[in-house]
């Protein structure tokens, strides 16, 4: 884009009520000297940030990407910088809030094996947007690619804003070769997601009916027959129908954005609507922990792991607070909660709970599936590993 459009384009996003933050690694990065270069930038951007490094990457998302350069990590970053956003402004009403999080593989120094590449996403209180772009290769250098990625970053904000951007889109696309093309998604969250998001209701069932007695908790990334197993084991040893419980928050990595949630609700209601269960089957929540369950549901039971169950009882789940544990533990029995503890495997071996010294007071609340019962190794890792490698043979 020429500069005058580029200044427009800029002009409009300062005069408007939106305020970003930015995350853009491996390319693009001119498009927070671009904000910065015209007037007004300080009433629009909040913060930006260039984590590089992969150190920095994983820092800025609590947790390594799978992939560096992908709309996935791309999304995950604008979740993160989204909710960065919150805590720089929190007066500031959310709906005027935006991430920006953008990843690049662009030309460098050392020939690349994949495509170049660049993928903006921009996340909202009520949309995650993602656009694309794989670039001819070898067709540009390193600056024009940086240029054409920044160009790209800052239509993206811009029209997720809903500016009007007047010639922009039009001298963007005069800018591609004739084997380019943008690709868009844009994922509208549902009211009561929005609400999840904003910490203006806690928990979501579907279909809407009474609490649940047995809660399966999973990030279930995705679901698989291991999943269903427990499920349907638990459900005969509870005597109750068991519903699966994914949290959109977790105690480390930022919030699930809302492609996330579309992909795995749309998973998990697919499979329950082949069983015959009459109560919810699946429960959203914002419950990262599981005292914040444990309030959210009192008198359950949390169908769980061997790994799961290890990791409550591990002081490095409380972050090192003295008495974090005995605390958490307590509250889950006062609210009357109890785990049943599926085997999974554990450092190299398969192991259940009689395989697991866990302290007293949370022995005490738990109950065991033996390996007699139920043994299966599928893990979602595994399965998203083996994904990956069959997209990159594709």
């Amino acid at each position: 884009m020429n500069n005058p459009t580029t200044t427009n384009l800029i002009t409009s996003l300062h005069a408007s009520e939106y305020q970003t933050v930015l995350a853009i690694t491996g390319g693009g990065s001119q498009a927070i000297g671009r904000l910065l270069e015209v007037p007004g930038g300080s009433r629009t951007v909040l913060e930006a940030i260039v984590p590089y490094a992969s150190a920095a990457l994983t820092d800025w998302l609590g947790g390594a990407a799978e992939q560096s350069c992908s709309a996935q990590t791309a999304r995950a970053m604008a979740m993160a910088s989204w909710m960065r956003a919150r805590s720089l402004s929190p007066e500031t009403d959310p709906r005027q809030l935006v991430g920006v999080g953008a990843t690049a593989s662009l030309v460098s120094d050392r020939p690349k094996r994949g495509d170049h590449r660049v993928h903006v996403a921009v996340q909202t209180a009520t949309s995650t947007t993602v656009t694309s772009l794989v670039l001819a290769k070898g067709e540009r250098d390193r600056i024009a690619e940086e240029s054409l990625a920044a160009d790209l970053i800052l239509l993206s904000l811009a029209t997720e804003c809903k500016l009007d951007t007047m010639d922009a889109p039009s001298r963007f696309a005069q800018l591609l070769k004739p084997t380019e093309q943008t690709t868009f998604s844009q994922q509208q969250a549902e009211a009561s997601w929005t609400d999840l998001l904003l910490g203006k209701r806690q928990y979501v069932s579907y279909p809407d009916s009474s609490q649940p007695q047995a809660i399966f908790p999973g990030s279930f990334n995705p679901l698989h027959t291991g999943h269903r197993h427990i499920a349907s084991i638990a459900a005969k040893r509870l005597a109750c129908p068991v519903a699966y419980e994914l949290s959109i928050t977790n105690v480390e990595k930022p919030p699930l954005d809302f492609v996330e949630i579309e992909e795995r609700v749309s998973g998990l209601r697919g499979e329950t609507a082949s069983e015959s269960l009459d109560s919810e089957t699946l429960v959203l929540t914002d419950a990262p922990t599981f005292r914040a369950k444990a309030v959210l549901f009192p008198g359950c039971t949390f169908v769980v792991g061997a790994d799961t169950i290890a990791r409550i009882a591990d002081p490095k789940y409380y972050s090192g607070e003295a008495g974090s544990f005995d605390a958490a533990i307590e509250l889950i029995a006062e609210q009357g909660c109890r785990f049943l503890v599926f085997g999974r495997e554990l450092g190299g071996r398969f192991r259940t709970l009689s395989d697991i010294e866990l302290p007293p007071a949370l022995q005490k609340l738990c109950d065991e599936v033996t390996a007699d019962e139920f043994r299966e190794d599928v893990s979602s890792s595994e399965i998203r590993r083996v994904a990956r490698l069959g997209e990159a043979c594709v």
